[in-house]
């Protein structure tokens, strides 16, 4: 970890958990004097070892605001985060079996594929969803934000389904051979509408108020004991518990699936456990160094003394559950994944179709996607390494347990 801290540009510092200043992308460097220059932060600002730019504030950012709350500090993908649940199945004892469907892997992976919608699917049927029915039965509480009500229904067909981009389902095997399962997935286009509308708002405030921040940053902010700033949190914390719930039924469809193969082609009596469900896009009021502030991650898990989190590779790369040791110069945070290197675009350019493909097959990988032509996007050529970044932040977490991907489901 090293310290940013220029007098002259920054109110206060900037602490990086990467090993020197030249390993920080110039564009997130430039996010991060943005940052650092906000009248309201609570000691420094926070880089975790998977950082790269994001909207406003950078990926994988951790700050903690007195008194304000910043929408584009949390982002669009409002409660974003990973659930995994492990098995008592060794690998060995299924890989070989051959189904109707190819192997048993491959039976499970088309299996998820055909149940779980991904991309820009949906459900064509209102599913159920307590979180909502919770937000109908509370209406008093989101109804001054008409604009927004659209999406409680919408939620309704949202709810259990994947979406894209770096949204996964994954089989992994962990370093003593036991079968599980990783998926990362959060709020759809509700976390989004919500962070888009509250961010405009904010910057309608900030301008009327004639604030100190200025708009080029995409940092607009609502004071928290606003009424304004008072329909973020609940329309935020609505997200959040959507989004938990949107990754618990997704894991209960896997796992019902994976009981029915393992059930009508071996005889082993499978066992689920140590079920993890954690956030990684989110803010929340916590004390650090004595004073209560709103700690926004943006890409980022809590990693306090003793809690479990799950920090994903990329595609075929390995991810690992870890155990926070509650450092309170990242407040009690750790990263949330290894953290782009390329763009989008960028790793469309660098990597074949050809290239990605065949490296997942060379690692064994059960690849299920309905479209191919994009894979490249989300290979892990695209990420940084994995293992480098455990290594910078080893002050922050303890591995516990290492995987490997086995079959992936991407949309």
């Amino acid at each position: 970890m090293f310290v940013l801290f220029d007098k002259e540009q920054m109110r206060v510092p900037a602490k990086v958990w990467l090993r020197e200043e030249k390993d920080l992308e110039s564009s997130c460097m430039e996010q991060a004097l943005h940052l650092s220059a906000l009248p309201f932060l609570h000691k420094w600002v926070c880089l975790m070892p998977d950082t790269h730019a994001g909207k406003g504030m950078p990926i994988g950012g951790v700050i903690a605001a007195r008194d304000v709350i910043i929408p584009n500090a949390v982002g669009v993908d409002i409660g974003c985060g990973m659930a995994y649940t492990e098995t008592n199945i060794r690998l060995e004892e299924i890989q070989d079996v051959i189904t109707g469907n190819g192997t048993l892997i491959q039976a499970i992976v088309g299996d998820i594929m055909r149940n779980v919608p991904v991309g820009f699917a949906h459900h064509k049927t209102v599913m159920p969803c307590y979180t909502l029915d919770r937000a109908m039965e509370e209406m008093e509480r989101y109804e001054e934000d008409g604009e927004l009500l659209g999406q409680l229904e919408a939620g309704y067909f949202q709810i259990g389904t994947l979406g894209g981009g770096n949204h996964f389902i994954e089989l992994q095997e962990d370093d003593q051979g036991f079968l599980a399962v990783m998926l990362h997935s959060g709020s759809r286009h509700f976390g989004k509408t919500v962070c888009d509308y509250f961010h405009n708002k904010a910057r309608e405030l900030n301008q009327k108020w004639y604030s100190q921040v200025p708009d080029a940053y995409r940092l607009a902010f609502l004071p928290a004991d606003s009424t304004e700033g008072r329909q973020y949190i609940n329309w935020m914390n609505l997200s959040m518990d959507f989004a938990r719930e949107n990754r618990e039924k997704m894991m209960l469809a896997v796992k019902a699936i994976i009981e029915k193969w393992i059930g009508k082609y071996t005889t082993i009596s499978l066992e689920f456990s140590h079920d993890i469900n954690c956030h990684h896009n989110y803010a929340a009021l916590e004390t650090h160094y004595g004073e209560e502030v709103w700690v926004h991650r943006k890409g980022a898990v809590r990693a306090g003394e003793g809690e479990l989190a799950v920090i994903p590779g990329a595609m075929g790369a390995n991810s690992y559950v870890v155990m926070g040791k509650g450092n309170r110069e990242s407040f009690c945070s750790s990263s949330h994944g290894a953290g782009r290197q390329y763009s989008r675009k960028g790793a469309m350019s660098a990597f074949t179709c050809e290239k990605v493909i065949r490296d997942l097959a060379e690692r064994g990988v059960v690849l299920g996607k309905k479209g191919k032509a994009d894979v490249a996007e989300e290979s892990r050529f695209a990420y940084k390494d994995i293992e480098q970044v455990m290594d910078n932040q080893l002050d922050l977490v303890t591995p516990v347990k290492r995987l490997k991907t086995v079959g992936v489901v991407k949309g």
